[in-house]
């Protein structure tokens, strides 16, 4: 098997779980609260000196979030590596936050826990997917960019500017 293969073998298939069963995608329940807030704080403290304050996602009740939201915690080996937190909107569905354990960042599993996103919201019934960024983490703003997300307006915030973003996605297989 080469390096290449083996790379994506570890990883977590879209639907959540790999056929050798190491992954595992499942809702957040209100006992893990701490390990959300703790996988998020870990993927967003290296933007604290970037944006000179912590970004938004760390300063959120991950338990209110739980409780009201569609918040879904990746697993390797029943261990807490990944955290994709959703809210329901009127008109499509928020991408409110994406975090991947510092260790295992550069994987791909972002990418997995935006196509699970996507996924729910076609489950759903909503036509595009909405995000917002910081205009400081260009890194993120291209990552999204390459994934079919397009910029829909910028607002001030806190000092800094938020970036908004959208994705239309397939509903009942007619592209929206």
């Amino acid at each position: 098997m080469s390096a290449a293969q083996k790379k994506k073998a570890g990883r977590p298939s879209p639907s959540g779980i790999d056929p050798g069963g190491s992954w595992t995608l499942r809702r957040a329940q209100p006992e893990d609260a701490g390990a959300v807030s703790g996988i998020t704080d870990a993927a967003y403290c290296r933007y604290v000196p970037l944006l000179g304050r912590p970004p938004q996602p760390m300063t959120v009740d991950h338990a209110t979030m739980i409780a009201d939201d569609l918040v879904w915690l990746l697993l390797r080996d029943g261990d807490p590596v990944g955290v994709l937190e959703l809210v329901q909107e009127p008109e499509c569905m928020l991408i409110y936050s994406v975090a991947i354990c510092p260790g295992f960042q550069g994987q791909g599993l972002g990418r997995c826990l935006l196509d699970w996103a996507e996924r729910q919201a076609v489950q759903v019934g909503y036509p595009r997917l909405r995000l917002y960024t910081n205009a400081l983490m260009t890194s993120n703003i291209a990552l999204y960019r390459g994934l079919g997300y397009e910029e829909t307006g910028r607002e001030p915030y806190l000092g800094s500017t938020l970036v908004h973003m959208t994705k239309p996605i397939r509903v009942g297989g007619d592209p929206r």
